[in-house]
């Protein structure tokens, strides 16, 4: 019995007049768990293989009993001379052996390839609109240049979109050299059913043709695939989908099968720049063309990362620009490598350094080579997209920016992928002070940096994170790209990939957001949170002089659930210099109205007033308003109950700043999963909460259930607005009597510049129903109809234009925080 299990996935022999090579894929493992190494015979001369082992987590999935780890794949690229035999070989540590390739000369020749065209196709895939998307790479081994067409059973030309992409994961499996590291494609275009596809890899003198074989067309295999991908979270997904698109759409989607989960590399291939829009943007001509100069500081950086990070700099579609490198690297590699390959002319700025001055003294010193109208800042390692600068460029000439910043995701270097993208709000300052959620790619005015300085040693490892709060409290106005521009790259050393390598980064963090707090006069103490949220802050905002709150509550019966809310407030919460009014409405119940009684006896700073007319909540909450003497409204529901006995002080701070409006809790249902954690606006054309349902210790998408930002609005079961910001905007608009009137409240204090802040360490219980229904009969479904058509009216810009606290790479149909595929 063999002690292995293997599988060889594809074997290429390359026969050529001058090249000549041996490619193989596959994975193999020991069954005993054992180290194990592959070696190759070539006419039995024995030789080791060199090779990074690549993860293969479906292999892993099938057999993890007699496996230890899942990186068991491998691809070898063996460059030969004369051949007439050649094994593959893998032993472990005990010393069995198997054979996994064996080929003699006559195999080895029915089998050889003289094509000078190498391809892969990655993925063929077609979508419910009858599209297809093929994503592959292709190049000429003789460099010449190749044309992708797409030609159907006729050989009649199809019009296509297609684009060409950087391949960084082919380089590091050796499936190509670095000059060909744009090889990558995505083509998509639509097709007839039942016709036959064919790409077209067409050279100079060669021309390869390539059958497109419709995987998704193996109807027989649908019950399985359905079967297959039953669980909690499809069939939360399907019933969504459902309920989004109506019964014909959901009836339709089904028969093209389970969503296989287009990965964020899929999309993000899809939606890269396509190379004929490069070439239009080099052609295009600004009335506003500013250099800029991208500062970099290099220690001992590889020469594959170097190379990367420079080549996505001078192959921009931009062309003012500058690269200005300082190094403080102990050897001269850097130098010696730059100076070899880019004396192209005086675009490229270096110079070496006679110390390593710390990252933020490397950064100053590029910095003082830099001449240009803004600054971008760039690490070592990283990467740009090739339409960076030209989107930056392009975001400037209607309005002169002071800071510009792009999405951003990570490239892992070990999986070769790109992963874990960054799809982020416009400028959110209370996000900001949780974490540095800008990071890259940020590009300010030159200007701006003369006044206030440049990187501060004190906050090395966080530098960057204080040098742009410095920049942002001098900026006129600050422009978000919402566009992947910049790749930060993940490696063992990278604090992207290793948190806990680098702890003092995030104490410097820390200390970069107290420095602020202190130059804008804002009284507020900082806390690093615990891991696993390294690098995330918690704000506590001073309550000095603690003014008086005035908390509305309406309520009609159920004394149970007024009674815990109302015993919470006293038992629970620690801030005192609070009123409570009760806002009775249409109660019928006698124990009620004795509870009143017996509260307002207890307690002088509880006011019971009556509304006398119909059911309306924002008539109501106006009411209660004309008795409330605080300087700051608790819009609260009857069925709520503090948690944090300091929720009610850390509304109240956020609150006190002149910048606030409002400030919305995080809410939980009774079972501690989340019920509210702020509101999106416009989806579904409307609004939604966006981590309904997740646990309480979930973070949700980059963390944002667990910290403090800015949202576009918040529910009014738990609200904290200021008096003075309510009565500017006339309160609740009565027009709205069930549905969407707390966020309009918040749009219309979102017009008058206010913020409103999500406060994530502020929790309460909020006993609504998880399957409660906005309204059970045709009477106020109708209503509720109405005010929603009255909502959407108003809010039109908003919902077309899209909510800037959200992303428009982001769905507003399916679940919140999702990518949008559709």
């Amino acid at each position: 019995m063999s002690h292995f299990r293997y599988s060889i996935d594809n074997f290429i022999y390359k026969n050529l007049e001058d090249y000549r090579y041996i490619e193989i894929d596959g994975w193999c493992y020991s069954k005993t768990k054992s180290p194990s190494i592959l070696k190759y015979y070539i006419n039995n001369n024995e030789f080791f293989c060199d090779y990074d082992p690549i993860r293969r987590s479906d292999i892993y999935s099938k057999f993890k009993k007699e496996m230890d780890n899942d990186f068991v794949g491998f691809h070898i690229r063996i460059d030969i001379m004369e051949i007439n035999t050649f094994k593959l070989i893998v032993q472990d540590i005990d010393g069995n052996t198997c054979t996994l390739v064996s080929k003699d000369k006559n195999s080895l020749k029915k089998i050889e390839s003289h094509n000078r065209i190498e391809f892969g196709i990655d993925l063929i895939e077609r979508d419910e609109s009858n599209t297809y998307k093929v994503i592959g790479w292709a190049y000429s081994i003789d460099q010449k240049e190749i044309n992708l067409e797409i030609v159907d059973e006729n050989d009649d030309v199809v019009d296509i979109s297609k684009q060409f992409t950087m391949r960084p994961d082919l380089i590091k499996l050796n499936k190509v050299d670095e000059k060909n590291a744009f090889c990558g494609f995505v083509i998509t275009f639509p097709i007839e059913k039942k016709k036959k596809y064919f790409l077209i890899f067409k050279s100079q003198d060669q021309l390869f043709k390539y059958e497109l074989i419709d995987k998704t067309e193996n109807k027989s295999r649908l019950a399985l695939d359905y079967l297959r991908a039953i669980s909690i979270e499809n069939l939360s997904k399907g019933f969504l989908y459902l309920k989004n698109n109506g019964v014909k759409r959901f009836l339709y989607r089904l028969k093209f099968g389970p969503s296989k989960g287009l990965t964020y590399q899929d999309w993000f291939f899809l939606h890269r720049i396509k190379e004929e829009e490069l070439d239009e943007q080099k052609n295009t001509v600004f009335s506003y063309s500013p250099k800029i100069s991208i500062i970099v500081a290099t220690f001992n950086v590889p020469e594959k990362y170097l190379k990367e990070m420079m080549d996505t700099v001078v192959h921009q579609s931009y062309s003012n620009w500058e690269l200005c490198i300082a190094d403080g690297s102990t050897n001269d590699s850097v130098e010696k490598y730059i100076k070899d390959n880019y004396q192209i002319d005086d675009k490229i700025k270096f110079v070496k350094l006679d110390n390593n001055y710390g990252i933020s003294g490397n950064m100053n010193k590029a910095l003082e080579l830099a001449t240009g109208d803004y600054v971008g800042l760039y690490d070592h390692d990283d990467m740009l997209e090739l339409d960076a600068l030209f989107e930056i460029v392009k975001s400037l000439q209607d309005y002169r920016y002071d800071i510009i910043y792009t999405d951003e995701d990570k490239y892992d270097d070990k999986s070769r992928r790109y992963v874990d993208p960054n799809f982020k709000p416009d400028y959110n300052v209370d996000l900001f002070r949780s974490h540095n959620y800008i990071t890259h790619f940020f590009c300010v005015n030159k200007r701006i940096i003369d006044i206030v300085g440049g990187m501060d040693s004190e906050y090395d490892g966080s530098q960057d994170y204080d040098f742009m709060f410095r920049c942002i409290e001098k900026a006129n106005s600050i422009y978000h790209i919402p566009k992947i521009l910049y790749h930060w790259r993940m490696h063992p050393l990278s604090t992207a990939q290793n948190p806990e390598s680098k702890m003092y980064c995030y104490e410097a963090g820390r200390r970069a957001i107290e420095s602020h707090y202190k130059r804008t006069g804002v009284k507020a103490t900082v806390e690093m949170m615990p891991k696993p949220m390294y690098g995330m802050y918690h704000t506590i905002y001073s309550t000095k002089d603690n003014p008086l709150v005035s908390i509305l509550i309406p309520n009609m019966n159920h004394k149970k659930v007024l009674k815990t809310c109302i015993d919470s407030l006293f038992n629970v919460n620690q801030y005192k210099n609070f009123e409570i009014i009760i806002i009775e409405n249409n109660s019928t119940e006698k124990e009620i109205f004795e509870y009143y009684e017996q509260i307002q006896k207890e307690h002088n700073n509880i006011n019971v007033v009556t509304w006398n007319g119909q059911f309306n909540y924002s008539a109501i909450n106006n009411f209660g308003a004309k008795y409330a003497n605080g300087e700051y409204f608790l819009l609260l529901n009857n069925d709520t109950e503090m948690i944090s006995k300091d929720a009610l002080s850390e509304m109240v701070g956020c609150c006190m700043r002149s910048e606030v409006g409002a400030v919305g809790a995080k809410l939980l249902y009774e079972d501690n999963t989340v019920q509210h954690a702020g509101v999106i606006v416009g989806f579904a054309g409307y609004a939604c909460h966006p981590f309904i349902g997740i646990k309480n210790e979930s973070n949700g998408y980059m963390m944002r259930a667990r910290i403090n930002c800015d949202y576009s609005a918040v529910t009014a079961a738990c609200m904290l607005v200021k008096k003075s910001v309510f009565n500017e905007i006339n309160g609740f608009d009565e027009d709205l009597k069930v549905a969407g009137n707390d966020v309009d409240l918040c749009l219309r204090i979102r017009e008058k510049g206010y913020l409103i802040v999500y406060n994530a360490f502020a929790l309460w219980h909020h006993y609504e129903s998880k399957s409660r229904g906005y309204e059970d009969n045709p009477e106020k479904v109708k209503r509720f109809e109405c005010e929603l058509d009255l909502f959407k009216s108003k809010w039109k810009d908003i919902i077309d234009n899209g909510d800037p606290y959200y992303n428009k790479n982001l769905t507003l149909t399916h679940i919140p925080f999702e990518l949008k595929t559709d």
